[in-house]
């Protein structure tokens, strides 16, 4: 059965195009390589993909959210107006949002083209998680930055 279910799996995704190669040290682990991805047969019934280390291309999750601007004052933030809430001294690609864990890597390419923030600190409560609060070094700046309504990639 599990070998029939294997070989049913493995023509399925080769009549679809989604295999490539079945290579024999695969059988041995259970693996199935893909174009871009691998999946794995787990007791010859379940499927479930795995990401491919060797792959470069990253994937990105796009979502439309509202993006402002904050400097280190301290009527934008709170006692210390240097320390990020992940405890790190604010800089260049910081960014805050209230969703998102610490250390997450976003794009807002349609403002900023390739350049990639990091999620190291927070906004008040009553902000939503669909925004994302740029650091500035200048409080002119950002004030000058002001609010836009574009899309953030989500980096993986």
């Amino acid at each position: 059965m599990k070998i029939w279910l294997k070989i049913t799996i493995f023509s399925f995704l080769v009549l679809t195009g989604i295999a490539f190669e079945f290579p024999s040290e695969a059988e041995n682990s259970n693996l199935i390589f893909l174009k871009n991805e691998k999946i794995v047969v787990f007791e010859g019934n379940s499927i479930f993909g795995i990401s491919n280390p060797n792959n470069p291309e990253k994937k990105a999750i796009k979502i439309l959210a509202i993006v402002t601007a904050y400097s280190s004052t301290p009527w934008e933030t709170d006692e210390n107006p240097y320390l990020t809430a992940s405890g790190k001294i604010v800089k260049d690609g910081i960014v805050a949002n209230n969703f998102l864990p610490f250390g997450t890597k976003i794009k807002i390419p349609e403002i900023f083209g390739d350049k990639i923030f990091v999620v190291e600190d927070r906004m008040s409560f009553e902000k939503s998680n669909y925004q994302f609060d740029v650091w500035f070094k200048d409080y002119f700046e950002a004030l000058k930055f002001g609010v836009k309504k574009t899309y953030v990639e989500i980096l993986e």
